[in-house]
C-alpha cells in the first residue's frame, strides 16, 4: 500500500488557515514547468502567485545565490553592511531615480507595514486612505487596508484606526464610460474629505497601480493622474503597492511606469529575488532622511543570499526579460480576447503584461465564482495550473514565469480552451 502523500501528510500537521489552492505534493520546478510527487508534469501559470518570474530555479538566479552561500549567509543588516546588499539597492534605485532611498524587509505586509509608519511618521497625520477591492497584506495594519474580502477581517477587530476606502475605478461592473467611472471615483473621495476626514490630516494613499487580488483591473491613467495632483495639492504622500505588479510582471520593471506617475513610496516583494523571501519599501530621500534610527527595523530584512539573488533578478530584466514579458502578453492577451468573442460568459479579458484576467459572469451578468471554480479544477486535471481572484472569485488569472514561450501559451490556451467549453456545457 503507498504511503501517505505530501498533501495527506500535511492534515496533521498544518492548520487549515492557509487556504490552498491546489492538493499537489511539488518535488521539482524548471522554468515555466514543475512536476509533483508521482512524476506528473504541469504548466504553471500560477507562478508560486507571482513570485518566479524569472521562471523556476532559473540557472543565473540559482547560481548567483549559490556563490553568495559561499561567502555570507547572514550578517544581519541591523548590524553590519555587505556587498549583496548594497548592490542589489544601487540597481533598483538606478532605476527608479537618485531621489528615491531604500529599506529592505522580508514580505510584501512588512515592505506596507514600513510604508505606512514612514508616512504617519515624517507627516504626523493619522488618517491612511486605502481603495475598496484591495489587498494589502494578513498582518492587522495590512489586514485593515485590505478592503477585498471581510473574511480576512473576521474576528481580528477592531484594526488600525484611522483608515478610510475611496472607490477604485471598475467600470466594466457599474456599466459607465471609463470618464463617467473616474468621475465617480473622484466625487467618492471628495466626501470622503468633506464628511470624514479632511485631507490636511490624511498621511498617506496606498494603492495598487493594478490590482491584484481584486480581479487584476487595471486604472484609467487619468485616474492615478488625479490622485497624484490630489495628494501634492494637500501634501498627502502618495504609495504605490507593487508587491504583484513590480518586476516586469506588468511589461515593465514598474507599473506606475504605464501611468506616467511616480508615487512617493513604493512597495516591492513577490518576484524582487524571484523566491527567495525579500522586500523593500522605496521612498523619496527627502522623506527618508527624515525617518528616525531605531523606530522601524527586523531580524532578517536584506538578507545576502536573497539579495544576491535580487541583483541577478534585476539583470534579466534589463537584458531583456521585461520587453518579453510585454510582447508575449501581447500575444497571450490577443487568444484569450478571440476565445471571449466566442462566450458571452467571459465578460472581459484585461491586464498588462502577463498580469491578465479574465472575468466571467453567469446568462444574467451576475459574477459566476461556480464556473470560474470548474474551469480551474478541469485545467489542473489537464495539467495546467491557475488561480482565481477578484472579490467574488470570478476571475481567472493568468500569471505565467516571464520567460514563456510562444508554443507554451498555445499549450495553455488549449487546456484552457477545453476547460471552458467542457465546464460550459454542464454548468
Amino acid at each position: 500500500m503507498p504511503g501517505k502523500s505530501l498533501y495527506e501528510k500535511s492534515l496533521d500537521l498544518f492548520p487549515p488557515v492557509a487556504n490552498r489552492a491546489t492538493h499537489l505534493g511539488i518535488v521539482k520546478g524548471e522554468g515555466a514547468y514543475v512536476w509533483d510527487e508521482t512524476g506528473r508534469k504541469y504548466l504553471d501559470f500560477a507562478s508560486g502567485v507571482a513570485v518566479v518570474n524569472c521562471g523556476h530555479n532559473n540557472p543565473f538566479v540559482v547560481k548567483k545565490a549559490k556563490e553568495q552561500m559561499d561567502k555570507l549567509v547572514h550578517g544581519g543588516h541591523n548590524v553590519v553592511y555587505y556587498s549583496s546588499y548594497i548592490e542589489l539597492a544601487e540597481k533598483i534605485l538606478g532605476y527608479v531615480g537618485s531621489d528615491y532611498k531604500i529599506y529592505f524587509s522580508n514580505s510584501g505586509a512588512e515592505a506596507n507595514e514600513a510604508a505606512i509608519k514612514l508616512a504617519k511618521q515624517v507627516t504626523r497625520r493619522p488618517g491612511i486612505i486605502s481603495f475598496k477591492h484591495s489587498f494589502h497584506g494578513r498582518t492587522l495594519a495590512t489586514t485593515t487596508l485590505t478592503a477585498s474580502n471581510a473574511k480576512y477581517r473576521r474576528n481580528y477587530e477592531g484594526l488600525l484606526p484611522s483608515v478610510y476606502y475611496a472607490e477604485y475605478p471598475y467600470a466594466i461592473r457599474t456599466g459607465l464610460s471609463e470618464e463617467q467611472e473616474v468621475a465617480r471615483c473622484l466625487a467618492q473621495l471628495d466626501e470622503i474629505f468633506h464628511d470624514l476626514i479632511e485631507p490636511e490630516q490624511v498621511a498617506c494613499m496606498i494603492l495598487e497601480p493594478v490590482q491584484g487580488e481584486g480581479g487584476y483591473i487595471v486604472p484609467p491613467k487619468s485616474f492615478l493622474q488625479a490622485l497624484r495632483k490630489i495628494c501634492d495639492e494637500h501634501g498627502i504622500l502618495l504609495a504605490f503597492d507593487e508587491v504583484q505588479t513590480g518586476f516586469g510582471r506588468t511589461g515593465k520593471i514598474f507599473a506606475y511606469e504605464h501611468f506616467d506617475v511616480k508615487p512617493d513610496i513604493m512597495t516591492l516583494a513577490k518576484a524582487i529575488a524571484n523566491g527567495f523571501p525579500l522586500s523593500a519599501m522605496v521612498a523619496r530621500r527627502s522623506l527618508m532622511d527624515q525617518w528616525p534610527a531605531g523606530t522601524h527595523g527586523g531580524t532578517f530584512g536584506g538578507n545576502p543570499v536573497a539579495c544576491a539573488a535580487g541583483v541577478a533578478v534585476f539583470d534579466l530584466l534589463e537584458g531583456g526579460l521585461a520587453d518579453h514579458a510585454a510582447e508575449i502578453g501581447g500575444y497571450f492577451k490577443k487568444k484569450l480576447e478571440s476565445l471571449k468573442e466566442k462566450h458571452s460568459e467571459i465578460l472581459e479579458v484585461r491586464g498588462l503584461g502577463l498580469m491578465i484576467g479574465a472575468e466571467f459572469v453567469d446568462k444574467q451578468g451576475r459574477p459566476d465564482a461556480a464556473l470560474v471554480a470548474n474551469i480551474q479544477k478541469k485545467a489542473l486535471e489537464k495539467g495546467l495550473i491557475l488561480l482565481n481572484c477578484g472579490v467574488s472569485k470570478n476571475v481567472i488569472r493568468f500569471i505565467p514565469p516571464l520567460i514563456v514561450e510562444e508554443d507554451q501559451i498555445d499549450q495553455a490556451m488549449t487546456i484552457f480552451t477545453e476547460s471552458v467549453e467542457e465546464s460550459l456545457l454542464v454548468h
